[in-house]
Parts: structure tokens; C-alpha cells; sequence
């Protein structure tokens, strides 16, 4: 077992049909440059938000047919098989595992109500920066689950993950947020309509909400919600790429 941290979100693949078209759209919306990783099996770009890489984009798999574009998280863990045979004890589902040469061991899982995400034990100790997200990072992770309640059961109990407060929503239901280690990762709820499928969301924080909005759509893009103000004065929007990937827009509250 290694030193890293347990329960962090600590990277973000972009899963889509063309990945060498994504960065002429993420690059003007979010602000990201790309570079090559050179120690892979096989050739990857990933995502740069300023010097610092957040993650990667790659090819649909044709093993699976069907599958919708989409983003793909990576959990930490210090002991990737520790995390996979816990997940399978409270009801989850191993898609793959497998190792990366220089990179770390990888699994692939679905959790009870079959949203997938992804576990990470990298070969160099990690732990999370001490500054919470930045622009150009990911800042929150948001999970549309069948049943919220039974979602917190699992990923707090595979996670260690902490209630960081309740937020009742009418007829939507409760908004849990969650924390590790005192770091408020995001929240969970009910999906409100079958519009919206069970899955992770995820927030890309932005300096300016509206031009990020505006270069969507001037790139080929969709918002489908456009920008509004959140509990706290913060400010989100919800979208699609181009190839169809749904993601979210986060500006924080001036001052």
C-alpha cells in the first residue's frame, strides 16, 4: 500500500469518437493547452490547465457499443485492490483493471445503480494540492444517482467520504454535499427527470461564466442551462461539446 491519499478526484479523461477535435472547442471555452505524454504504451494528450495537468482525452472503445461520450474520473487510492475488492462487497461492479507502465494501476467500476467511474493507485505517492480548484480545473463533482441515499452509503463507506451539508430542493428532493480530509468535493442527488441519465457531472471552473458560455456555442457547442446563480452567489452553467460530452461551467462570486 502506498502513501497516497484515498478518496480524492484526482483526474478527468475526455471519452469522445474524435479526440484530436476536442481541443479546438475546450481550448477557447476553458482555456486548456494539451501535451503529449511520452511515457504511455501507446500515444495520449493530455489536458493542461496552465503548467499543470488534470487529465487526458482518448477514443471511444469499440468494445463498447453504445456508450455515449463522456467525461471519465479517477478516485485515488493507496491500494487499488483493497478499493476494487471493497466496491464489490458493497454492491458494485468491476468493468476492467489493469496497469500502466510508469503510470499505476487502474480499475474501472460501476457502483450499485450503474454509474462508472474510475480508481487510481499511480506508481508516485499523490496526495491533492492544499489550494482548493483554480480556474481551469475542475472544482466540483456532481453525481445524478436513482437513489442518493443509497449512493452515500456507497461512496462514503468506499471513499471515507464526509456529509459537508444538506440542501433541501422541493419537489427535486435533498442535495448532499461531500468532503474528504475537510475539502469539499461536490455533491449528490435524485435525478430530478429521466432526461437527465444517472451519472457523474462535472464542474470546470472558469474566470468570466458568460464568455465561456458564448465561445460554447460560438465552437459548436450546446448550453442547455444557461448561466444562473447558485446557493452562496457563485455561478454555473450546464453544456454539451460538439461530439456531445455533457459538462458544467463554474465562475466563482466576485470579491
Amino acid at each position: 500500500m502506498s502513501e497516497t491519499a484515498l478518496g480524492h478526484f484526482c483526474w478527468y479523461d475526455l471519452m469522445v469518437p474524435d479526440p484530436a477535435a476536442a481541443p479546438s472547442f475546450y481550448g477557447p471555452v476553458v482555456g486548456w493547452t494539451t501535451a503529449p505524454f511520452e511515457d504511455g504504451p501507446e500515444p495520449y494528450d493530455m489536458w493542461m490547465a496552465g503548467e499543470q495537468a488534470i487529465g487526458g482525452m482518448m477514443g471511444m472503445s469499440e468494445e463498447a457499443p453504445g456508450v455515449p461520450p463522456h467525461w471519465l474520473a479517477y478516485v485515488s487510492t493507496p491500494d487499488v485492490k483493497a478499493t476494487v475488492a471493497k466496491a464489490v462487497e458493497l454492491g458494485g461492479t468491476v468493468m476492467s483493471e489493469f496497469d500502466v507502465d510508469t503510470v499505476g494501476s487502474i480499475a474501472i467500476l460501476a457502483d450499485p445503480q450503474g454509474v462508472v467511474f474510475a480508481v487510481y493507485e499511480p506508481t508516485d505517492p499523490w496526495t491533492p494540492d492544499e489550494e482548493m480548484p483554480g480556474v481551469g480545473h475542475v472544482s466540483w463533482n456532481e453525481l445524478y444517482t436513482d437513489d442518493w441515499e443509497a449512493a452515500w452509503s456507497f461512496y462514503s463507506s468506499l471513499f471515507g467520504w464526509e456529509e459537508a451539508g444538506d440542501m433541501e430542493m422541493g419537489e427535486i428532493g435533498t442535495y448532499r454535499m461531500y468532503a474528504r480530509d475537510g475539502r469539499q468535493l461536490g455533491g449528490m442527488m435524485t435525478r430530478p427527470d429521466e432526461k437527465i441519465p444517472a451519472m457523474w457531472f462535472y464542474y470546470i471552473r472558469v474566470p468570466d461564466i458568460h464568455a465561456a458560455a458564448t465561445a460554447v456555442k460560438a465552437h459548436g457547442g450546446e448550453v442547455w442551462n444557461e448561466p444562473m446563480e447558485i446557493p452562496g452567489g457563485d455561478m454555473v452553467a450546464h453544456c454539451r461539446d460538439p461530439q456531445g460530452t455533457m459538462f458544467a461551467l463554474h465562475a466563482a462570486r466576485e470579491g
